[in-house]
């Protein structure tokens, strides 16, 4: 018998993925500026596919940069 249980997804059905919409985003990207994997933020493949269109749109458009302010400053 398998332990596995489904997972749910993080983001409501409802909720809209767009490149605007910086906070939403902020949360599938990693310290490092880096798209987090399915494996870590639940979502289906679906929304991971769109989550991450959005965010490489939202950082040619400068929302959001390619690399943490972090990293930069250490090197």
């Amino acid at each position: 018998m398998n332990n596995y249980r489904k997972k749910v997804s993080s983001l409501n059905t409802s909720e809209e993925i767009d490149y605007k919409d910086v906070d939403l985003l902020k949360k599938f990207v990693a310290e490092q500026g880096k798209i987090l994997p399915r494996r870590l933020t639940g979502l289906t493949v679906k929304q991971q596919k769109k989550v991450a269109k959005a965010i490489k749109t939202a950082r040619m458009l400068a929302y959001l940069p390619f690399v943490s302010q972090d990293i930069i400053k250490i090197n």
